[in-house]
């Protein structure tokens, strides 16, 4: 018999030795331990009613209430595959995960159920409600897995702007958690933490919901993010632990302005997309506290490095590698091997660890480019110092990290460019104080039928996920080309921003 590991254990052990401790807040509600990992195994059985088999996949589309860790842990305690769907995405690009993924059922909160059902409907696949599924017998207990058995499939863009399923594995995503709370922070089993990074999301799922329950700590669940609701949560619950992007940051410190009482925070961790070094500086003066910036991507489970309490902090750096995980700098330029730079010296960031994913699902071919000699070739650029620092410098490819969410701008330009009056299009990151980045066309226009701003960015919202349309459009008479006519974006970013 070989070794056995399943990422339902981080519930399963933390209900038998804290069954009566209160796992997760939801508004009124709070749910202990041994209660909602009965309700998961009850999850487990009726999805096995459902015909649902260990290894296959169960896409879920739930926003950060108490059905999320109850169907996520019922999907792995059964031994399937967990497909959490993206809460932004239109009915298209839902269907579109459902059939890449292979999934057999979708799990849809009645809340998103305008955009699941069709979806389920187009794919071809059972569409469920959370509800439906706890009037079944508990399973005895988990489905035994191997750890390198699938656990998760997350769906993130490429190059392509077609999105990929990177597939992480059950000891992935134990470690990951495990290390994030026993090595990379000064977590506690008394914790109170925040749950308001989406749940589908890597960080909030890694990070804040395995991270707080393999602790055995408490999870506050927050579905609709806003400074002053969060600050009204923090203070009601005396939440202690806050994970978030930099924009979450930002709204912390505009709705601390005029207030005498603020939470006491004790941990805060961010992620997602670099945090200026102004809003840290402006948060822990408000809040009397420093936050740990972290580094991570989804085909990395997430956390790669993290500022440390065990080497110090150092402002505008993501820290060092998390315990069993080496993150070194390598010569961008060669992608068919890596040749490892040394310390100060610009270059791809690269991984190796228990961290690394498993591959993209069914594209041998994007695994075979993403992972070299060993290595994740994460498509950021950056350094690393004498000390072991990293600094996130830029990304190689022209991803958009608009509120910590990647948008890919190939994606936004597919869909642009069928607009009648585009004759051309780029689509670009340009500084924003809220969001980090926000979205930004330039298009070059039919003269015989220009379309105004406004009717653009109106168009596009209807074809694409609340995260990608542009919220920003500039006409132009052309877009700088380079020799092989490829639009040179980095000139297109210099020229926007300078006007701007």
């Amino acid at each position: 018999m070989s070794a056995t590991l399943s990422l339902a254990a981080i519930l399963a052990e933390s209900a038998r030795r804290y069954p009566a401790k209160v796992a997760v807040v939801d508004g009124p509600q709070r749910v202990t331990y041994a209660e909602l990992w009965r309700s998961a195994l009850t999850v487990a059985a009726a999805l096995r009613e459902q015909g649902v088999h260990p290894g296959d996949r169960v896409a879920l589309q739930c926003p950060n209430v108490v059905d999320f860790p109850r169907v996520y842990y019922g999907i792995v305690a059964l031994g399937a595959v967990v497909v959490p769907v993206h809460l932004l995405l239109t009915a298209d690009e839902v269907a579109y995960v459902l059939r890449d993924s292979g999934a057999t059922v979708l799990v849809c909160h009645p809340s998103q159920a305008a955009v699941g059902a069709p979806a389920a409907r187009a794919a071809g696949v059972a569409f469920v409600e959370p509800a439906a599924l706890l009037g079944a017998e508990p399973l005895r207990s988990y489905v035994s897995r191997a750890p390198d058995d699938p656990a998760v499939v997350l769906y993130t863009s490429g190059t392509t702007g077609q999105p990929k399923g990177a597939v992480l594995t059950h000891l992935n995503l134990v470690l990951n958690a495990t290390v994030n709370v026993f090595d990379a922070n000064d977590a506690r089993s008394t914790d109170v933490v925040l749950g308001c990074l989406p749940l589908f999301h890597t960080f909030g799922q890694t990070v804040g919901m395995n991270g707080t329950f393999r602790l055995g700590a408490t999870l506050v669940m927050l579905a609709r993010f806003t400074g002053e609701a969060a600050l009204e949560v923090m203070l009601r619950e005396q939440v202690d632990v806050f994970h978030g992007v930099p924009t979450m940051y930002v709204a912390l410190v505009a709705a601390a302005e005029g207030r005498t009482e603020l939470p006491r925070l004790r941990l805060a961790i961010s992620g997602g997309a670099s945090l200026p070094v102004a809003v840290l500086e402006r948060f822990d003066a408000a809040y009397r506290t420093s936050i740990f910036e972290g580094y991570g991507l989804s085909e990395t489970s997430p956390t790669a490095t993290t500022n440390q309490p065990h080497f110090g902090t150092r402002a505008g750096t993501v820290g060092h590698p998390v315990w069993g995980v080496e993150v070194e700098i390598a010569r961008a330029e060669i992608d068919d091997t890596i040749e490892l730079l040394g310390p100060g010296e610009l270059g791809e960031i690269v991984i190796r660890g228990h961290n690394v994913f498993a591959g993209y699902l069914g594209r041998p071919q994007d695994t075979a480019l993403a992972v070299v000699d060993g290595w994740f070739r994460s498509g950021d650029l950056g350094t690393k110092d004498a000390d072991g620092f990293l600094t996130v410098v830029d990304r190689k490819k022209d991803i958009v990290i608009r509120g910590g969410f990647n948008v890919y701008p190939r994606e936004v330009e597919e869909a642009l460019a069928r607009h009648p009056g585009v004759v051309q299009v780029a689509v670009i990151g340009v500084p924003d104080e809220v969001h980090g980045e926000e979205i930004c066309a330039v298009v070059v226009p039919d003269p015989q039928a220009a379309p105004t701003e406004t009717a653009l960015i109106e168009w596009s919202r209807e074809r694409l996920g609340k995260h990608k349309y542009p919220r920003r459009v500039r006409f132009v008479d052309e877009l700088p080309l380079g020799p092989s006519h490829k639009v040179l974006k980095r000139e297109l970013r210099r020229r926007i921003t300078g006007e701007a």
